[in-house]
């Protein structure tokens, strides 16, 4: 395995998409983006994959459909889910899901830090 920590984003918005990228290259992730959850799901693994971060309001499949999608074919990637005015349902389904929430608009580096956070956790422990 490489020591590239690979981020597989999901985000329709391609603004909000190649500044995420950006952000993250910067901290020296390899960013893989992607416009729909579609695209993710078709997708195979890699194993320099290191974390997910999925917008949850998604056209066609919303993001926590997909992370449990993802997780049915066996994928167990650290994952955070990122939303504006998320709904108490909606943070219970994600906890529940075992992922992460960050609520837009993401603010300094929050967002990056909980990503390597996430991803120094999942490597100490596999």
């Amino acid at each position: 395995m490489s020591d590239a920590r690979r981020i597989l984003l999901v985000d329709d918005d391609p603004a909000v998409r190649a500044a995420l990228a950006f952000s993250l290259e910067l901290d020296g992730f390899v960013v893989e983006s992607f416009e729909d959850g579609e695209a993710l799901a078709r997708r195979p693994p890699h194993p320099d994959d290191a974390c997910l971060v999925l917008d949850y309001r998604l056209p066609g499949m919303n993001g926590l459909a997909l992370l449990g999608l993802l997780r049915s074919r066996g994928v167990r990637l650290p994952a955070v889910l990122i939303t504006s005015n998320p709904t108490r349902s909606i943070c219970k389904a994600v906890a529940e899901a075992g992922a992460e929430l960050i609520e837009k608009p993401l603010l300094c580096d929050g967002l990056n830090r909980r990503i390597k956070a996430l991803v120094a956790g999942a490597a100490s422990a596999g």
